[in-house]
């Protein structure tokens, strides 16, 4: 069987994915339920796959959708608690105290606070916190998931404490005679070492406009003038927040190592971003609001109250003599825990320990293990800032009861697509039990047969369209590092260039989170956004798109030099005069600028 139609099999599950959701726009649930049963055919059929793999690989990805409902249930519950108490009231006006200007806002709580929760915890876990709260303090919910998946970016790469890292391109490179000779003198881990500093370089010369790209999204597809122009007025506030995590983060990365660049990077900037934001500094002189929400769009609406909404939250207990500390109180103790169980070893441990996990091994003789570690999950983290909210606030039991009911309702919601994404995912990787090399592997070796000594360019694309298919810029590392070293040789590059074209692999790897199916059916659940998954994909393709063409240009001015940087400026200055330029039809009778308070 040629090599040609085993590519195109292979990319049939993602095609199909694609064309229902992106260009179709049905639902996530059809788009995957047709997906895993083309995948699993696939398997059985073409790559040889036994029953008892599929199967395997099948409860495997049901185990590993249920811990991450487990996450979605635990978020949702942490907003609904600080809903119920009121103290979200206190939230909103502290932001609105700070700045009115939504754009300000998106910065500070997605790119900031997400940044920071993405390098204590990873996972999904900053659009779990961040876009909920986004549609609290008035976000469209969809504008909250948008801006939430953008950020999941930059920060991947470092998130829960390192781990596409040290787990994901150390593992996908370890147990090589070939590398390990490659790199001699140099030890496998040192090397790892030496990619996560050029991850961090990488990321932070594209990172660093990621808030002013983020900016113009939001306002072109969710402001009444939609245009991209309305977020470019706060290139300075937004430059001024994308250099203040990606400087400290990427000398956290070079000079620490790949544990804490983002955890520290987004600590780093919150605390000159915020003062700055309080003082004044850089903000812009007009004000963007949402439209009245009368002519907003259907598909911006979640289940999850917003803004105007708050007044008819039945729960209020206490909400009156609640500070601004102590309504944040939920989200710092979330913060705290997550940094807390990562970083403190007999903690970690424990928490992770065979008593602690559920396990099931060798499923259906497959040697597929499938593992829950519910202690260390951060919906643990979530559920018990909930419980302690409850003293904080000082909540009455049917308060909290109404938060359970409500969250555990939008888990239910969110459950269908997940329990047939992350399955399709685990069968579509599993495909290398047989005679014929994964799924993804033909993907990688069709692309990098036809681009030859340009690879460098395409590198980050096969780490995007890993994570797409992952769900995670870990299992992309894990997956091709490996490859992406042996191409680079392939071409001539050395181990000094092999090096660069890993770097390339994670940091695509970390933009594919932008647009990988399950991050965004679970950013979506969390704020009651069913059914329009393929719509979030179509708007976070755009940033996707920059970040991975900047990316191999960058690869290629490392590697070659020449005319390479100088493409890689003017393919930025394409993507902001491309914006620039576009603009959609306004929402009549709403003015977007308003003068500065």
């Amino acid at each position: 069987m040629g090599q040609g139609f085993l590519f195109i099999l292979a990319l049939l599950p993602i095609a199909i994915v694609f064309v229902l959701l992106v260009v179709m726009r049905r639902s996530a649930k059809l788009a995957m339920l047709v997906a895993y049963v083309a995948t699993a055919a696939i398997a059985l059929s073409v790559w040889g796959q036994s029953v008892g793999t599929v199967a395997g690989a099948t409860v495997n990805g049901l185990v590993t959708a249920l811990t991450l409902l487990f996450i979605i249930f635990g978020a949702i519950l942490v907003l609904q608690t600080v809903h119920e108490s009121g103290a979200i009231r206190a939230i909103r006006r502290g932001f609105t105290d700070l700045s009115p200007d939504r754009r300000i806002q998106a910065i500070i709580i997605a790119w900031l606070f997400g940044s920071m929760i993405e390098g204590a915890s990873g996972f999904g876990t900053p659009a779990a916190v961040a876009a909920p709260l986004l549609v609290a303090i008035g976000f469209p919910a969809m504008a909250a998931v948008l801006v939430t998946l953008i950020i999941q970016s930059t920060p991947v790469s470092f998130g829960a404490v390192g781990t596409p890292m040290l787990v994901g391109v150390n593992t996908g490179l370890s147990g090589n005679a070939g590398v390990t000779d490659a790199i001699a003198p140099m030890s496998l881990i040192d090397y790892v070492f030496g990619v996560a500093a050029n991850v961090a370089m990488v990321h932070a010369l594209i990172g660093f406009v990621i808030p002013l790209l983020m900016v113009g999204m939001l306002t072109r597809f969710f402001g009444a003038n939609r245009s991209f122009i309305e977020g470019f007025r706060v290139w300075k506030f937004a430059l001024f927040a994308g250099v203040a995590f990606t400087v400290p983060y990427y000398l956290v990365a070079w000079l620490l190592g790949p544990e804490f660049p983002s955890l520290i990077g987004g600590l780093i900037g919150l605390l000159i971003v915020v003062p700055a934001a309080r003082a004044g500094l850089f903000l812009p002189k007009d004000r963007f609001e949402f439209p009245a929400r009368a002519p907003w769009n259907e598909n911006w609406f979640g289940t999850l109250k917003t803004g105007e909404a708050e007044d008819a939250i039945r729960g209020t207990d206490g909400s009156a003599g609640i500070s601004l500390m102590r309504a944040w109180s939920p989200y710092l103790i979330i913060a705290i825990l997550l940094v807390l169980t990562r970083t403190i070893a007999p903690l970690k441990a424990w928490l992770t320990s065979p008593d602690t996990t559920i396990a099931f091994t060798d499923l259906f003789g497959s040697g597929i293990d499938a593992k829950a570690q519910l202690l260390y999950s951060p919906g643990s983290v979530l559920i018990l800032a909930s419980l302690l909210s409850v003293a904080i606030f000082k909540m009455s039991g049917s308060a909290y009861a109404r938060a359970w009911a409500s969250s555990g309702r939008t888990m239910v919601a969110a459950a269908p697509a997940l329990l047939l994404a992350v399955p399709m995912v685990q069968v579509f990787l599993n495909t290398g039990k047989g005679p014929l090399e994964s799924m993804p592997l033909v993907l990688a070796e069709g692309v990098s047969s036809v681009v030859g000594t340009a690879w460098p360019l395409f590198a980050p694309l096969i780490g995007a369209l890993g994570a797409f298919i992952a769900g995670s810029n870990t299992v992309s590392n894990m997956m091709f590092s490996l490859f992406q070293f042996s191409a680079a040789e392939q071409i001539g590059l050395g181990a000094a260039g092999a090096m660069i074209v890993v770097t390339l692999q994670a940091v695509g790897g970390a933009a594919g989170n932008m647009i990988c199916v399950h991050n965004v059916v679970a950013a979506s659940a969390v704020v009651g956004l069913t059914d329009r998954e393929g719509e979030v994909i179509r708007m976070t393709l755009i940033p996707m798109a920059y970040y991975v063409v900047q990316a191999g240009l960058i690869g290629m001015a490392l590697i070659y030099g020449g005319v390479w940087p100088f493409l890689a400026m003017i393919w930025l200055a394409i993507v902001i005069a491309g914006m620039a330029f576009n603009k959609g039809d306004p929402v009549k009778a709403q003015a977007r600028a308003v003068p500065a308070e």
